[in-house]
């Protein structure tokens, strides 16, 4: 299933794959890529459950918007430590997102990358079919893999509301 005219980019109508994630209902799966010292390594949902859980989802952490979304998350997630999981997913590759991560001081959120199977895209109704990038967006899940927030943004080139999301992810730790 696809849905014609979901988000716009620069004020065109894009087309995401798949069907929305509704808040309430059981996360869809998914298999992230991460490159790290040991290698590349993946993410799955199972990986994590047990603890609350937010995805910031951007098409290119080399575009200012995703950049920005990326570094503000990470300022407002700086003070979670360990009690929540915390992921930036996107297409670009591993390899790409630890270059910006290191370079720009990102230590509070985990880096995940879409791009072999484009698991979380399609699962997650957030790949945009025209672009084949994610579309932006921000999204909570309690310890249990639920989700309790979803906001896909609406215009691809603006920020999602980081505020909302925060918030739900204290109402999962609350």
């Amino acid at each position: 299933m696809s849905r014609h005219g979901a988000i716009t980019f620069k004020g065109n109508p894009m087309t995401l794959a798949g069907e929305a994630v509704e808040v309430g209902k059981p996360a869809p799966d998914f298999t992230l890529h991460s490159f790290g010292p040991e290698g590349l390594t993946t993410t799955t949902l199972a990986d994590v459950k047990g603890k609350p859980t937010i995805l910031s989802v951007i098409p290119s952490v080399d575009t200012s918007v995703c950049a920005t979304q990326t570094r503000k998350f990470n300022e407002k997630l700086g003070s979670y430590g360990d009690k929540i999981n915390a992921l930036t997913v996107s297409l670009d590759l591993p390899f790409a997102l630890n270059r910006f991560c290191g370079a720009e001081g990102i230590e509070n959120i985990q880096k995940a990358s879409d791009y072999q199977t484009r698991s979380f895209g399609n699962n997650w109704g957030m790949l945009i079919e025209e672009l084949m990038l994610l579309a932006r967006g921000a999204f909570v899940l309690d310890a249990d893999g639920n989700v309790t927030y979803a906001e896909v943004v609406s215009e691809a080139t603006q920020e999602p509301d980081y505020d909302a999301a925060i918030a739900a992810l204290d109402k999962c730790l609350a």
